[in-house]
């Protein structure tokens, strides 16, 4: 016997239920970021390579150590939050596409995960090394908190973004709407798109940052081509792709 359908009075009370949850989460992931606040700002003033950084306004620090508590306490209280987001949304799903669901978010968030720790540990020190490097005796960075972590967390999230490449790639392969010889190509379209994307994700407008995401983000690419070549329904199956 299946379950009757959900009325619109039981499904506003799960959401409602489920935004509870995902905002309990969130505040206790957010209490537990406090603890974490003054590594953080070590960190980004070791990695900026400068003694100290400075704030201009008398409540701006306050608001700085609220701001890394609260983006910490979305990634400590993130498996609970997408477990209710999962959660609501799997009621109205066919059993086929639960099933794709599972399988392309698991690695999605793999990748994101993986994207912004490669742009938060390894291109931003080296970027922000060559950004600095242009400094001379009469000019001077005078580095403040709040532009600094605004700088880091969009560029964190643009890698994070730029790494589900894979993830749109592989999909539309395997639904057979692109086929590997198409993406193959056309590689040079892909790198004016992916010139393009780093030029408007990355949060500044110095060649240097857009070229440290550009570069990973067509390795990206190729990578996504040869995996497509697996996942690819074969010509026996008699799925045509739309583009070829």
């Amino acid at each position: 016997m299946e379950d009757r359908p959900m009325t619109i009075v039981e499904h506003l009370e799960e959401l409602r239920r489920r935004l509870l949850l995902a905002f309990a989460a969130l505040g206790v992931g957010t209490v537990l970021g406090f603890a974490f606040v003054d590594r953080v700002l070590d960190f980004l003033i070791r990695m900026m390579g400068v003694e100290r950084v400075v704030f201009f306004a008398p409540a701006e620090a306050l608001f700085i150590r609220l701001k890394i508590a609260l983006f910490l306490g979305v990634f400590f209280g993130l498996p609970v939050i997408l477990y209710q987001l999962w959660a609501y949304i799997a009621v109205g799903l066919t059993h086929s596409e639960r099933r794709v669901a599972l399988l392309l978010v698991p690695p999605s968030l793999v990748l994101f995960l993986a994207g912004a720790s490669f742009g938060l540990f390894v291109i931003m020190p080296i970027g922000i090394r060559v950004l600095l490097s242009y400094q001379t005796a009469t000019l001077q960075p005078l580095l403040a908190i709040s532009p600094v972590l605004s700088f880091v967390i969009a560029f964190v999230l643009a890698f994070g973004f730029v790494f589900q490449v894979p993830i749109v790639v592989v999909f539309l392969a395997r639904m057979g709407i692109v086929s590997p010889a198409a993406l193959a190509g056309t590689r040079r379209y892909a790198i004016v798109a992916i010139v393009v994307l780093a030029a408007v994700l990355t949060p500044g407008p110095d060649v240097v940052s857009q070229l440290l995401m550009a570069v990973p983000t067509y390795a990206l690419y190729e990578i996504s081509i040869w995996i497509a070549r697996w996942v690819a329904p074969r010509p026996a199956s008699g799925v045509e792709p739309v583009i070829q």
